[in-house]
Parts: C-alpha cells; structure tokens; sequence
C-alpha cells in the first residue's frame, strides 16, 4: 500500500510516498481501507522532532473509511462498516488497523470526509467547552484561532451552552466564518492590543475563560484577558512553545487557573470516547454543528498540506485524500 513516510525530524519535505506492506489485524483489531485523513498539528510537531517520534513512521491519527477485515474476537464492528477514529497509528495511508474499541461507527447520514474532519478537533472542542472548562450560560470566552478546525467548532459548542464567544483571527475573511460560527465578537490580531479589546468589550471585567491553541505569541496577552479566578486553556501551540514563566503571575492577576490539557486524558476509556462521538454525531446530523471541510490535497500531497497548515492560512479542517 501507498504511505507517507517520515525518516528523519525536519521540514515538509521529509514527508515521502513509499510503498510498505499492508497492515494486517491482531485480536480485537480491525482494518480500516481509508477514504478521508484528518491534518492536525501535532503532525507538525512530530515531524519537526518537538514532539520526540521514533523514526521511520507513518504519521498520523485520524481518519475514516470502510472496515475490510476484523481479527479475531471483534464483536461490535462488522465488516463493511464506516468507522472513524482519532487514534489510528499511523493514518497518512491508504490502510491502517486498529483496536475496535478505539472506532466510532458512523450512521448512514455522516459521510467519511466529515467524519474524518471531526473526530479529533470535534472531540477537542467538545471536551474543552464541557469538561475542561464546562461552559455556562451567561460566561463569556476568547477563542483563539476561531477559524481554525477546533475554533470553528468550539465557537459552536460554546454558543450552544449559552456562552458569548469573543474569536481572534488573523484576516476578516477569517473574522467572517467565525461570526458565522456564533462568535459575538472578532478581533483581529494584526489590529492592536487583543487583550485591551476584549477588556473593552467586556466593560473591563475579563473574561472566564481563554482557550489558547497559538501558544508564544498569545500567552501572556491571555492571561491579560482573564477576569479573577479565570481559567486559561492552552491546548495547543502553533507559534511556538511559551517560555518558562513564574507561577507567580497567577496570583497576582486575580488567582488564575492554567491548564495545558490533552485529547487522550479524556478520552481515555471507551466509554468516554463513545460518549463524546455520540454527542458530536447528533449536533452533526441535526445541524447545530457544522464541520466544515476547507481544503483536501491527495496522499502525495502531505507536503503541501503541511505548509499550508503552518502557515495558518487554512480555515475549518484540511484532510487528505488516499
């Protein structure tokens, strides 16, 4: 089967299309013949050694296709089954195997693509507006990136809780889609003094809660944002890893929170990850969340997918296509 393959820590270039054999299915395990490939960022950090990745691989970890073998003492999926997953090892293929407790089944109405572009920032954005920071009516948060594949979908669920979203973008076509999304508010980051607006348009008080995906070049603005016992919520890192900072500041800009979060925590059991999915199927075929799939590059393309999401100028979710 065709794969990309990583051989070495570096730029996009070292995303190479090899042949490698086919996987095959252990115990509990079933096949996946991949239609659709999520792109997300811990891609880049793996690829670019910041995140430690022993080499060679296939990198990768959501997706969805059809079931074409099970292994032995697999009782939930069948075969012929769409699934999706957030967990695969190693998706950038055209097949990949994985544990049936680790798949979602798709109902007849969610094609692959939109499964494919929702698990991992669908799960994401759900586990932070519900559990991380469980959003209440009335609250009010910042959204970074909120064009993003995550931000797109946390301004959603947000506005679905009763929360008034404040989004950040870099661009007003970007600033368009997050309206569209239900942010209240959108600041643009090339405009001024992100933190300065959102104390303006909340009449000085903060806000509660700031999810953070950009990182260096935002940290210690959002704290800036937060009212006293406010909770800031890195969950991710696109400009660059934040320095080392004195915890300190916590206390004295109102005993804040800080939280550096990960999907795996809280989706740890099957349990969880089936709660969550089923959740984000429902919203998805009622229409109250929409995944919105921007950009797709075919398997040999993983190196032009990787510079367009680098350079931040994606909106909603960029996949590959076997």
């Amino acid at each position: 089967m065709k794969a990309i393959r990583v051989r070495r820590p570096g730029g996009p270039e070292v995303l190479r299309l090899e042949e490698i054999p086919e996987p095959g299915v252990g115990p509990g395990e079933v096949l996946v013949r991949l239609e659709a490939i999520g792109i997300n960022f811990i891609e880049i950090y793996q690829r670019e050694g910041l995140y430690p990745t022993p080499t060679p691989y296939t990198p990768g970890r959501e997706g969805a296709g059809v079931v074409v073998a099970v292994g032995p003492g697999v009782t939930r999926v069948e075969l012929g089954d769409r699934v999706a997953s957030e967990s695969f090892k190693g998706s950038y293929a055209e097949y990949a195997s994985i544990g049936e407790e680790r798949v979602v089944v798709l109902p007849p109405a969610i094609d692959t693509r939109t499964a494919a572009g929702m698990m991992l920032q669908g799960l994401t954005a759900h586990y932070l507006a519900t559990s991380t920071h469980p959003l209440a009516v009335g609250e009010t948060c910042l959204v970074h990136a909120a064009a993003g594949g995550v931000g797109l979908l946390l301004c959603q669920i947000a506005t679905q809780r009763g929360a008034a979203v404040i989004g950040t973008t870099s661009t007003e076509a970007k600033a368009a889609l997050a309206r569209e999304a239900g942010a209240k508010d959108v600041i643009l980051y090339a405009e001024g003094d992100f933190a300065a607006e959102v104390r303006r348009l909340t009449g000085g008080s903060g806000v509660q809660v700031v999810y953070d995906s950009v990182g260096k070049t935002t940290f210690d603005a959002s704290l800036d944002c937060l009212a006293p016992l406010g909770m800031l919520v890195l969950y991710g890192q696109s400009s660059g890893p934040v320095p080392p900072f004195d915890p300190q500041t916590l206390n004295r800009k109102g005993s804040l929170f800080l939280t550096r979060p990960t999907l795996a925590h809280y989706v740890a059991t099957p349990e969880a990850l089936a709660d969550r999915a089923r959740d984000l199927l429902a919203w998805v075929q009622k229409g109250t969340l929409r995944v919105r799939v921007d950009h797709t590059f075919p398997l040999a393309g993983a190196e032009a997918a990787h510079r367009a999401l680098a350079s931040r100028t994606t909106t909603g979710k960029a996949l590959l296509l076997p």
